[in-house]
């Protein structure tokens, strides 16, 4: 008798758990309210990185003098194409997501689960738990129902002049002046989204650093070219407060200060979705937060109960999401008793989409002087390498962090163009415990911005 699989929630984490559990031979029921493919994924990641890559055009095109180019008139975003683009990306994505996921004999369920005992979950096709409702028995379950928007108690969104992340795919207008709360990751991009749209932007900034999280010297290049572009920062500024005035919004924040604008966005963080799942029934404990704690293999306290994606409170990547329900199909059906790499929360490369791009992976600088690590550093900015000055954007640099006695590779930052995708180099390099001289001595394309990563690891 194959092994029976429910996976409540079709995100990266969910996708990727019934794709593999169906590959390895269990009975795959996957539950899904909304969109295959996940909310957070296709209404929110999807969307944002669709206005990126129009904004990042406008941009090229306001360069084009420096390319050799005369281009007449201006050119500026049709929301309404814009729009319809962002709607046919998305189903795209979600129609061959389930297509393929039914292909390989995964049973999709549009409507709603619950846990209704440890090995036991009702599957509604409703809207609502309790309409047209069936219960089926699992062996195993996996909770991957994301996270949506945080909204602070202080503010009242509206969809109008206060929005969240999620209401800006795209707006119904380009926003004349947007106060952006929140200088995380979601924050930052929206700042260089809606400047690069048009619109003049004002950033709060809740400590005196812009994502501080990370490298100072990577969130220094990001505030340098923010502050280039136009946007205004105001640091040490806590937002608290926020009324409709005749033009737009203020925001109040707690020294006092008030920021005007015609529009708010809050990018304040995310809260799981956990509520109306039974956990209850079933013993599943929650953080206080509303997450689900798990162990590294994504277990709950309830063993065959798994947690994975952002409700796993975990770091919140699509990424590490899909390999969090990679890790679990693998866990259900039996591959840890044989050689079984966990997954490595610190060695997980990410990216931010502004422009330049920012992307690290593994030991940051500031915190290997931290902890007290010896480290070697070597840094290459782009303003050095060939295709970067063709591009006619050569800003930005490539940092390696490495062991000085052995020289394997800790960890890196890039800022430039595409690094995104440049990052993948020394993430596998991260991963695999290679070297600076494997990354040094490996033939690169001419000319090609990869060329920096072997300049930065000579």
């Amino acid at each position: 008798m194959s092994v029976r699989f429910v996976v409540i929630g079709a995100g990266p984490a969910g996708v990727e758990a019934a794709a593999t559990g169906a590959r390895l031979g269990a009975d795959v029921t996957l539950v899904e309210r909304e969109v295959v493919g996940g909310a957070a994924n296709l209404r929110d990641c999807i969307p944002s990185k669709a206005m990126i890559a129009t904004g990042a055009v406008l941009d090229t095109l306001r360069r084009s003098a420096g390319l050799g180019l005369s281009i007449p008139g201006t050119a500026a975003p049709d929301l309404g194409r814009l729009r319809e683009r962002i709607r046919r990306i998305s189903e795209r994505l979600a129609t061959s997501m389930a297509d393929q996921l039914e292909s390989q004999g995964v049973r999709l369920v549009r409507g709603v689960a619950r846990l209704v005992g440890p090995h036991a979950v009702a599957l509604s096709t409703g809207e609502e738990p309790g309409r047209d409702e069936q219960v089926v028995e699992a062996d195993a379950v996996l909770l991957a129902t994301g996270s949506r928007p945080r909204v602070p108690e202080w503010a009242q969104v509206d969809g109008d002049r206060v929005l969240t992340t999620r209401q800006a795919y795209p707006p119904r207008t380009i926003p004349e002046h947007l106060v952006v709360v929140g200088s995380g990751v979601t924050g930052v991009e929206f700042v260089h989204m809606f400047r690069s749209l048009g619109s003049k932007v004002t950033l709060l900034v809740s400590r005196q650093q812009v994502l501080p999280q990370k490298d100072p010297e990577v969130a220094a290049a990001l505030e340098a070219d923010f502050l280039e572009s136009g946007v205004r920062l105001v640091k040490g500024a806590r937002a608290c407060a926020l009324e409709r005035t005749g033009r737009g919004v203020a925001v109040r924040c707690e020294d006092g200060r008030q920021v005007e604008g015609s529009h708010v966005l809050l990018a304040v963080g995310s809260v799981p979705s956990s509520e109306g799942l039974g956990l209850e029934s079933a013993g599943v404990a929650l953080s206080e937060g509303g997450y689900v704690p798990v162990n590294h293999h994504c277990q709950s306290n309830v063993p065959h109960i798994y947690a994975a994606g952002d409700l796993s409170g975990r770091l919140q990547l699509a990424s590490v999401a899909a390999m969090q329900g990679r890790k679990v199909a693998e866990h259900v059906m039996g591959l840890h008793t044989r050689e079984h790499r966990h997954l490595d929360y610190d060695k997980a490369a990410s990216a931010i989409f502004t422009e330049p791009e920012i992307a690290d992976v593994g030991l940051a600088e500031a915190e290997a002087f931290a902890l007290g690590r010896k480290i070697r550093v070597t840094k290459v900015p782009f303003a050095t390498n060939a295709r970067a000055v063709i591009d006619g954007d050569p800003r930005g640099f490539v940092k390696i962090v490495s062991d000085p006695a052995t020289g394997v590779v800790l960890g890196g930052s890039i800022v430039g163009t595409r690094a995104a995708e440049l990052i993948s180099v020394i993430a596998l390099a991260v991963t695999a415990h290679l070297r600076v001289d494997d990354i040094a001595e490996s033939l690169f394309v001419h000319p090609a911005l990869a060329e920096a990563l072997a300049a930065a690891a000579e």
